[in-house]
């Protein structure tokens, strides 16, 4: 099985990450492209999962892009770690349970090199630490190709929070591992990298 990582140094735009990886989907689909895992940051953006509603956006003003991953919405921004993936679960275990708990054992790995011990919740999707939200995830799947990804709170602006109700829950806090830890961690990319494509073997 071959798989394509991809590693963007510069901010790149929601669209043109979600036109790319449409696409490989529809290449995978047709087994004529590798699957893919692309790990990038986005300019600040606003985005709508499936099960969106009207009422989560506070400032009436930003400008929300609608997609198709699961999930409600949130906002990607500088400073947050974003993974995005196109696996081809029909050549892997058709688990979903399983790939959101590979992804959720990744995040939490990755958190530890903060010294932060973060944690699923079982009611409500993401990895939290002390009550807040520190991760993301969001996935759809098409004929067993499962894309989308999660994303990572790292040095990102917090306050564009403000301006949505974050994943649908009005009570939740937002945090980053720049609010929860002093520790500093070199080459993140590099080592979120090599976390996920190790538990990607367990897919």
């Amino acid at each position: 099985m071959t798989l394509q990582v991809k590693i963007s140094n510069k901010l790149v735009p929601y669209k043109t990450a979600f036109s790319f990886l449409k696409k490989r989907v529809e290449l995978i689909k047709k087994s004529k492209g590798k699957e893919l895992v692309w790990i990038l940051e986005h300019p600040t953006t606003f985005t709508s999962g499936i099960r969106s509603k009207e009422n989560e956006i506070l400032d009436k003003k930003i400008k929300l892009i609608k997609t198709n991953r699961g999930g409600k919405i949130t906002i990607h921004s500088p400073g947050q770690k974003i993974v995005y993936f196109a696996l081809n679960l029909n050549k892997r275990k058709k688990d979903i349970k399983n790939l959101v708990k590979q992804i959720e054992s990744s995040i939490i790995e990755f958190l530890l090199l903060y010294q932060i011990n973060g944690h699923a919740d079982k009611e409500n999707v993401g990895i939290w630490v002390k009550g807040k939200k520190i991760a993301a995830i969001g996935i759809r799947v098409s004929n067993w190709v499962a894309y989308h990804g999660f994303s990572i709170n790292i040095t990102n602006n917090l306050n564009h929070y403000k301006k949505i109700i974050p994943c649908g829950l009005d009570n939740a806090k937002v945090t980053s591992t720049n609010v929860e830890s002093k520790a500093r961690v070199y080459n993140v990319q590099n080592k979120l990298k090599d976390i996920f494509l190790k538990n990607l073997k367990n897919i």
